[in-house]
This record gives C-alpha cells, sequence and structure tokens, in this order.
C-alpha cells in the first residue's frame, strides 16, 4: 500500500515520540535510536515507511535549519577571524585524508575511480551529529569546538567538488577543469549575493519585523529567510545547507539571534530526527552477516587515520595536544553528505552492491559511535595524553558585545529590562555581580548592546530564551513585568526544571499575590504596597520613631508578605 506524506508524517511524529522518551528513559542519544529506527522500520525490515523522495526531501530540511543555527553562532566576523583554520586546517584535512585513503584504497585492489571515491567520502564528518553534541554539551566555544566547526566548515564547501568529481567517474572522457571552475564561481557570487541580502535585505527586515511585536509573524519571518537563502544555492546547484549557513551567519551579527534560535529550534530538531532515520532507512540489515568483518575494518581505519591526521594538523597550528587530540576525536565519524556521495556512487554503479553495504554499514556505525565518542572526548583524551597536559584554559573568550550569555554563571537574570529592570541592574554593577536582561523592546537592546550592557532581545516567556541565558547556573531570576500572563508563563516552567532557584516578581498591587505564590514565586513584591511601606517610613521617621523601629516595623510586614497592609487595605 502506497503512503500518502500525511501518513509518512503521522508514522514518523508517532516513531520519534517514542524514540526520544526511550532514549531519555535509557540515558542514550536520541540520533542512535533515530538510525535504529530507521533501519527496522524501513524498506529492508519492517517496511513501515517507504525509501522514498518524500522523506528524503523533508530530511534534508533539518540539515537546512541545522545549518542555519551553526550561522547564527558563528557570525561573519567570528569567520573572518577563523579564515585561517577554515581554509588552511580545513583544506589540509580533506586533501590529506582523501589522498591517504585513495593510496590505501588502490592498493587493496581498488580502481582509482573507486578509490578516490571513497577517500570523498570518509573525509567528510557529521555536521548535523557535531554540531548538535557540541551545542547539547556546551562545546561550541571551547577551542575543540572552534576547530571542528573550521574544519566542518571547509568540508562543507567541498562536498560540491566531490559531486563533480564522482559524477565525472560515470562519464567518458569528461574533463573536470570547466566544470570544477564554473562550481566555484558559482559559490563566490552565491556568498556574494546572500551576504549583501542579509546586509541590505534581512536585517533591515528583522528591524522592522520585530518593531510589530509580532509572535507569529517573527516566525514566519525566520522561516522565510532560511528557506529563501536555501533556495538560492539549490536553483544554483549547490548545497541547500550553504544558503542557510550564510542567512544564519548575517543574523548572527543581529541582536536578535537568541530569539530567532529559540524560534528555529524545533523545527530543527524534528527534521534532524527525520534525517537520521532516512539514513538508517538505506542499510540492508540482512547483508551484515557476510560484510561485518569488512565494515568494523573500514570503520576503524578510517576513524584512527582522521584522528591522527586531524590530531597532527592542530598541533601544526599551534594547538595544544590535548586540543589537537579531542577535535581529532570530534570529527572521527563519517557525514551526512558521504551518504549522498555515496548514493551517487550507487546511481553511476562506480562499486559492486556489496561494497556499497560495507561503506554504508562502515558510515552508519561511525554514526552510531560518535554520540558517545563526541560525549567523552576529554575522558578518552585523558587516558591518551597525561593529566599534566590539561591545566589549560580551553575556552574561548567570546566578544562581550555579541555573545553575554557564553561564559556566564552564579548571575541575575533580568526578565524585563525597564525602568524597574535597569535599578537592579546597576545596584549589581554597583557589587559588582554579573547578570544578563532579557526584553522584547528592540531600541532598549540595541541601545543597551552599544553602551555593552548585557542585555539581549528575546521574548522571556520562552523557555529556550531562559537557556540562553545559561538558566541552569543562575543564582537568582527577577521577573519585572507587569503583564500577569507574561509571568503566568514564566514561573512554572522555570519550576519544572529547577525547584529551588529563587525567583523575584514584581506585581502592580497586591491582587495576584497569591496565585504568582502559588506558581511558584520565591517572592512577590507588590509595587503599591512598597509604596505605602516607603510613605510609612519617612512618617514614622518624621513623627520621632527610631530609625532602627522604623526597619524592625518593615521587616515584620514584608516576612508576614504584607498581612497586615493587606488586612488594613480590606477594611
Amino acid at each position: 500500500m502506497e503512503l500518502s506524506l500525511f501518513d509518512t508524517l503521522i508514522i514518523v511524529l508517532t516513531i520519534a515520540v517514542v524514540v526520544v522518551v526511550l532514549c531519555k528513559y535509557l540515558k542514550i542519544p536520541p540520533i542512535i535510536g533515530y538510525i535504529g529506527v530507521g533501519i527496522i522500520s524501513g524498506p529492508h525490515i519492517m517496511a513501515w515507511l517507504p525509501n522514498t523522495q518524500q522523506i528524503h526531501t523533508l530530511a534534508e530540511f533539518g540539515i537546512v535549519f541545522l545549518m542555519f543555527t551553526v550561522g547564527l553562532e558563528f557570525s561573519l566576523s567570528r569567520m573572518i577571524a577563523m579564515r585561517h583554520f577554515v581554509f588552511g586546517l580545513g583544506s589540509a584535512q580533506v586533501i590529506l585524508t582523501v589522498l591517504i585513503t585513495a593510496l590505501c584504497g588502490h592498493w587493496l585492489s581498488l580502481t582509482w575511480d573507486q578509490a578516490i571515491t571513497l577517500g570523498c567520502i570518509v573525509s567528510l564528518s557529521s555536521t548535523a551529529m557535531v554540531s548538535k553534541q557540541l551545542d547539547d554539551l556546551d562545546q561550541l566555544n571551547s577551542k575543540q569546538g572552534h576547530r571542528a566547526i573550521s574544519i566542518l566548515l571547509f568540508q562543507d564547501m567541498a562536498v560540491i567538488p566531490f559531486f563533480i568529481l564522482i559524477a565525472s567517474f560515470g562519464e567518458v572522457s569528461q574533463s573536470l577543469g570547466i566544470p570544477l571552475l564554473m562550481a566555484l564561481g558559482k559559490t563566490t557570487l552565491t556568498i556574494i549575493a546572500i551576504l549583501s541580502l542579509g546586509r541590505w535585505v534581512f536585517r533591515p527586515l528583522f528591524k522592522e519585523i520585530v518593531a510589530i511585536h509580532s509572535e507569529e509573524l517573527f516566525t514566519l519571518s525566520v522561516l522565510l529567510v532560511t528557506l529563501v537563502s536555501a533556495w538560492i544555492t539549490h536553483r544554483l546547484d549547490l548545497s541547500l545547507a550553504m544558503g542557510a549557513f550564510m542567512a544564519g551567519m548575517m543574523l548572527g551579527e543581529t541582536e536578535y539571534r537568541h530569539q530567532i534560535e529559540a524560534t528555529i529550534k524545533p523545527f530543527r530538531d524534528v527534521l534532524l530526527g527525520l534525517f537520521f532515520i532516512s539514513i538508517g532507512m538505506l542499510f540492508d540489515i540482512y547483508s551484515i552477516k557476510q560484510i561485518w568483518p569488512w565494515v568494523l575494518l573500514l570503520f576503524m581505519a578510517f576513524s584512527i587515520l582522521k584522528i591522527i591526521i586531524i590530531t597532527i594538523l592542530c598541533r601544526l597550528t599551534k594547538s595544544y595536544w590535548r586540543i589537537a587530540l579531542r577535535t581529532g576525536i570530534v570529527l572521527a565519524q563519517g557525514s551526512e553528505f558521504g551518504f549522498a556521495l555515496l548514493a551517487l556512487a550507487m546511481y553511476e554503479d562506480l562499486f559492486p552492491a556489496l561494497y556499497e553495504q560495507v561503506v554504508l554499514g562502515a558510515l552508519l556505525l561511525s554514526l552510531i559511535t560518535a554520540p558517545f565518542l563526541i560525549q567523552y572526548n576529554k575522558s578518552l583524551a585523558k587516558k591518551i595524553i597525561p593529566k599534566s597536559w590539561f591545566d589549560i584554559e580551553d575556552i574561548i573568550k567570546p566578544s562581550p558585545s555579541k555573545n553575554f550569555a557564553s561564559k556566564i554563571s552564579n548571575h541575575v537574570i533580568i526578565c524585563g529590562f525597564g525602568r524597574n529592570g535597569q535599578n537592579i541592574a546597576k545596584l549589581l554593577d554597583d557589587e559588582q555581580l554579573p547578570y544578563i536582561g532579557i526584553d522584547h523592546d528592540p531600541e532598549l537592546v540595541h541601545h543597551c548592546q552599544k553602551a555593552g550592557i548585557p542585555v539581549i532581545y528575546g521574548d522571556a516567556t520562552h523557555y529556550s530564551m531562559l537557556v540562553a541565558c545559561k538558566i541552569a547556573k543562575a543564582k537568582a531570576i527577577v521577573v519585572t513585568f507587569e503583564d500577569f500572563h507574561h509571568v503566568e508563563k514564566i514561573l512554572p516552567q522555570v519550576r519544572t526544571h529547577f525547584e529551588k532557584l529563587p525567583i523575584f516578581v514584581r506585581t502592580h498591587d497586591d491582587a495576584s499575590l497569591e496565585d504568582l505564590q502559588n506558581l511558584g514565586a520565591t517572592e512577590v513584591i507588590p509595587a503599591t504596597l512598597e509604596i505605602s511601606l516607603t510613605l510609612a517610613s519617612h512618617v514614622l521617621l518624621v513623627m520621632g520613631v527610631s530609625a532602627k523601629r522604623v526597619v524592625e516595623l518593615m521587616q515584620k510586614i514584608r516576612k508576614t508578605r504584607y498581612r497586615l497592609l493587606r488586612e488594613m487595605i480590606s477594611d
């Protein structure tokens, strides 16, 4: 029975929910579950999911949204600073891996076409896997993360020449010079075009959109910009992911970066899960009995080779040994683009069917083991490199004007940076205590960032914005919004994840005081009652009451949560 797109989506979403819950329960990375589901539910075993173009098309959008969020993290200014790593370290890794793999493959009786194709496939690492895992581990801003992403960026740029090269192997006497030059020219023109669009169209567009204060319009605009950029590169026969990355890089320069990332993240995670399911669907599990020794051998060979090459190259760029080794471990796996290159090689009949399954199996095995290698890269490196070599700081200090939350801890999160939020911030500044503010007024955020004040644009009712402000490392949250519905959304989300984190809430009067306390507020400060207390303290002092007695009275009223004043008011 042929399934419609709607049927396929229902099946995929049902499987995704079950897999994520199971993986969380078993404490294993969901990516492994997705790949396993793809193998079991694909056409080779249960055939629950048809191996159709619909699934592969939807899955490709997971890479598009992933590369967009990677672009947000690596803005244009940072890319310029990384250029030596991208084009120096990245190109050296790709060329050396292809060359050594091709020589070894030819020595093992592969034809040159087959050996070079294999070299192209194994030279690439998984942008999807590495970016997501490093982000989850908060290591994107580490030195090994910096180098890993630099190499990945060059690998992604190398995909287009690889496609042209492998396609030429299936044709007779096809000259490579002209196609490669055309690809280089297209890539250069596309980068210039998208950078220009970002500067002269995307940035002004978002400034106007944010001023409207429509969450729906903001979400639609983020999706539109991502897909339009990907569409431009696709129409020029380049990678969809390249266009999305360039658009993200442009918007990463704006003060709206965190809110954009929070908006796109749900779409990214769902479609990435589908991408890994689609990869698992390619593998024929019934061939494993015959080919498993070769799968294991190829997996071990290219993983170790890449670790060695990347470690040595990073060391030659004056990286410390442990940083170099951790970078190699992080990039030891195969790539999602490697599957695309293998699919092209299958189409061109470059490999026998059994060889194709060996390469596919080795790539899958590398992706299954990659989450563990990435997660424990520091522990693995410690077992190889002496502990005394691990004393050097490995976090790159971000630009304070753009990445306030990159390395903040023991801080206060101020939700709402109006007059009350700014007053709190000034007192914290006087005591040299760290804080970060969130506000949805773009003009206010722009002026604050220009002055070097740590405030980011975003909607504090989205828990992902609090995560962007490193809520797990915060000591307290202050909510200054007057709108009860905003506060009502924030409190349960925080309390679900952090039962003991102090939350201080400002409210206009005492009408919602008990409701806010029931929702989890540690302290609720009604503005009208505090004004009454301040006025009363001045009156008592004028009337001759000692300052000590006034302070005692004020403290007593606050400890009883304004019960005395509320009784007086109700009378």
